[in-house]
């Protein structure tokens, strides 16, 4: 039965969203929703001696209430300096940092010529899927047919997809209609973030939900060790 999951893009997400794409056959971009403001499509948080800190990508919101995720540009391309920068003053003395550097130098050199949000959070989600080993099928929602109804839609994706199995963040749980799955065909699962293990990290307590980067500069290869997704497989 192919699993399928159905997500929007986040800017450098946290390890969470990346066991969710190992977790499936296909992973389905969902860009061509209205962008949210003050949400993860444009930024995402690192550790620091002064704890966490906001990365924000800036995007040009004024007078676009509807602009769906896709359509959403960048309004001021010095983002990527200004984060890179940031990345290297707070994870120098990350045991692995230097190993992953000149990859992430590159991709925010790549990122700082993109317009849209979307490209640039499908470059960095591509890029770090590799690094980890995950090997699913990356697509977007606007290669299939889009249906009406918020859960009609989702349970329509899968179907076009050729999916049996959904895998859903456990946040929409608010919404969705178990009923619309069912008389589809599909099962219909959530995903749970509970389990995760700990791992070094620099800077005082633990911080579970800061960008996967983290994790990466921290335990380099032995990332997928702290993930769900790969511990479930072994």
């Amino acid at each position: 039965m192919k699993k399928v999951a159905i997500l929007q893009s986040n800017y450098i997400p946290w390890k969470g969203y990346f066991d969710i794409i190992n977790m499936v056959d296909e992973f389905i971009l969902y860009d061509d929703m209205q962008y949210t403001r003050r949400d993860w499509r444009n930024r995402n948080k690192i550790k620091t001696p002064r704890g966490e800190q906001w990365l924000t990508i800036p995007v040009e919101v004024k007078g676009k209430f509807f602009q769906k995720i896709n359509e959403t540009k960048v309004a001021n391309h010095d983002w990527a300096h200004d984060h890179w920068r940031a990345i290297q003053l707070n994870y120098a003395k990350a045991p692995y940092f230097k190993k992953y550097e000149p990859i992430f130098a590159d991709l925010y050199e790549k990122a700082a010529q993109l317009e849209y949000l979307s490209e640039i959070n499908h470059l960095f989600m591509t890029t770090i899927c590799e690094l980890l080993g995950i090997k699913t099928k990356i697509t977007w929602s606007s290669d299939y047919e889009l249906v009406d109804g918020k859960t009609e839609r989702l349970a329509g994706l899968v179907k076009s997809a050729g999916g049996g199995y959904y895998l859903s963040g456990p946040a929409a749980k608010d919404y969705i209609v178990d009923e619309v799955f069912e008389e589809a065909g599909i099962e219909l699962d959530y995903m749970s973030y509970e389990g995760y293990p700990d791992y070094p990290q620099l800077y005082g307590d633990f911080t579970p939900s800061v960008s996967v980067l983290d994790l990466l500069f921290m335990t380099g290869e032995d990332a997928p060790k702290y993930m769900l997704s790969f511990r479930s497989r072994d």
